[in-house]
């Protein structure tokens, strides 16, 4: 099976799922596994590389006033991919391809599967609709048996224990908080977001709003940057008083609706309660002095 994916979040999950030899093609933002950075790429984005977040910021809303993306499918590389199946998004047009750019003639009729998740169970109906297309449900039931435990653990580890005020910032110039499963997230980490909403889109915010939170932590997770970014741009915000300020992986563990979503539960819950819950693996909280 040629399978070719336009959405990071389900390339992580076929890797997952054990399929990774069936992807054919990916798009410019694949980075984990890291194997798949040597495949085609069918995407590309008219933002240079190494903008600034409110550079970035207006080439989005630019765009967006034209009914157009930042991000262009080759049409010609997906055709020269020759997929059987094509895993999309319908959830964001800012940070990938939504499936109603995909040309209408292709080579071979290829199945088209939309993920859609806004919260974990949404991405694990994502994960199970993958696993069907690709005729691995039976990985995919059992990916979701890990990660629920995984999850199950953390809640236990924390329960009882205090639960920090926490506000989380998708973006930073201007400032978004963190929205879809980013809250929940927070919550089973053993926390109470006080700016998000679970299942709710990410929204502008001001300033104020996150001084008014009373936030004890705040964790800077922009869509697409690593920790060490955030954290040197989170270091522009303004005093947010007693808080503790994080910049963490928001590509890896808090932007893509994919398995590792769960890591990065197990990162909040590391950093409001270190002596409860490790991080995993490769993940770090980097602080930030304000």
């Amino acid at each position: 099976m040629r399978v070719v994916s336009l959405v990071p979040a389900a390339t992580e999950i076929v890797y997952a799922i054990g399929a990774i030899d069936e992807l054919v093609a990916v798009t410019h933002d694949d980075d984990y596994p890291p194997t798949v950075r040597v495949l085609p790429s069918v995407t590309r984005s008219t933002i240079p590389h190494g903008a600034s977040a409110r550079d970035i910021d207006r080439q989005v809303r630019e765009a967006g006033s034209r009914g157009e993306s930042t991000f262009h499918l080759d049409e010609q590389a997906l055709r020269d991919a020759r997929p059987d199946v094509i895993l999309g998004q319908t959830l964001c047009a800012v940070c990938a391809i939504t499936l109603d750019q995909i040309p209408a003639h292709l080579p071979r009729v290829p199945q088209v599967v939309g993920l859609d998740a806004s919260s974990i169970a949404g991405m694990f109906e994502d994960v199970r609709r993958i696993g069907a297309a690709l005729g691995r449900a039976g990985d995919a039931d059992r990916l979701i048996g890990r990660l629920e435990s995984r999850l199950a653990t953390i809640e236990a580890q924390v329960a009882g224990l205090p639960r920090p005020r926490v506000a989380c910032l998708e973006w930073l110039d201007p400032l978004f908080n963190a929205g879809h499963w980013v809250p929940e997230q927070v919550r089973i980490a053993g926390g109470d977001d006080v700016l998000g909403t679970a299942g709710a889109r990410s929204r502008e915010i001001a300033w104020d709003d996150v001084t008014a939170a009373r936030a004890e932590f705040v964790i800077a997770m922009p869509c697409g940057w690593d920790a060490e970014r955030a954290a040197v741009e989170a270091a522009r915000l303004g005093s947010v008083g007693d808080a503790r300020v994080l910049g963490v992986d928001g590509a890896a563990f808090f932007s893509r609706p994919g398995p590792r979503l769960v890591d990065g539960v197990e990162l909040l819950a590391s950093i409001f309660h270190p002596n409860a819950v490790s991080a995993p693996d490769g993940a770090i909280a980097v602080p930030v002095s304000i």
